[in-house]
């Protein structure tokens, strides 16, 4: 099983990670605007950064879409419709900052799309360890006693189990999508530690017994349901 919890930096550690920390922040709450040309001498005066720090840093957010280099204007906030969402680091970003309600209404559209065919396939392909997997992660559920913070990682490691128990390559990589923004919404939506234990109980049901279609119907329920009793 992988392993759940906040979404880890891969920005790397020490300093330079550091660098790229604050100048993302700065991007991403609006300190920076954009289309906005930042100034290096300005940053490095700002952030205490020395040039080849700085300059690390603007080359790692290059590559995560939040920054561009122009030869005639220098370094650019790019727009963020262009930011790579799809990375671990700006989701990480993205969520700390406090996203708007539609940002969330796209990841559940998102989930929509890819949860329930997960679950198909796994009712398909599932082996014995996925199975186990998914009963373990029911089981933390139902043994959280009111406690939201276990709930919200047992609920995290059920949706890992399912992706992965889909035995698609694909579909496994998109818990670094899904499970960070499942991690926030429950801790908001399960401040009291409410369960949809037997919501999620369908689900592996359905996947145990190789019901394809009943798999694919359960999650989207399961999706459904958790959307209208915490929009």
């Amino acid at each position: 099983m992988r392993q759940l919890g906040d979404a880890a930096s891969t920005t790397g550690r020490g300093v330079q990670g550091a660098a790229v920390e604050a100048l993302a922040q700065r991007i991403v709450d609006g300190t920076y605007g954009e289309g906005e040309t930042l100034s290096s001498p300005e940053l490095m005066e700002e952030l205490d950064l020395s040039q080849t720090l700085l300059r690390e840093a603007i080359k790692v957010l290059v590559t995560k879409g939040l920054l561009g280099t122009r030869q005639e204007h220098g370094t650019v906030v790019r727009p963020r419709d262009e930011w790579n969402l799809l990375d671990a680091d700006v989701l990480r970003w993205k969520l700390a900052a406090g996203p708007s309600s539609d940002f969330f209404a796209d990841v559940l559209e998102l989930r929509r799309s890819i949860e329930p065919a997960a679950a198909a396939l796994a009712a398909e392909r599932r082996t014995d360890d996925d199975l186990a997997a998914l009963n373990a992660a029911l089981s933390a559920m139902a043994a959280t006693g009111g406690d939201a913070e276990l709930l919200v990682r047992a609920d995290a490691s059920f949706h890992t189990a399912m992706l992965i128990a889909s035995n698609n390559r694909f579909y496994a990589q998109m818990y670094r999508v899904i499970v960070p923004v499942i991690i926030q919404r429950d801790r908001a939506a399960h401040a009291e530690g409410a369960s949809e234990h037997p919501a999620h109980a369908a689900v592996v049901e359905a996947v145990r017994d190789r019901d394809v279609d009943g798999a694919y119907m359960a999650m989207l329920e399961l999706l459904d349901k958790s959307a209208r009793d915490h929009p």
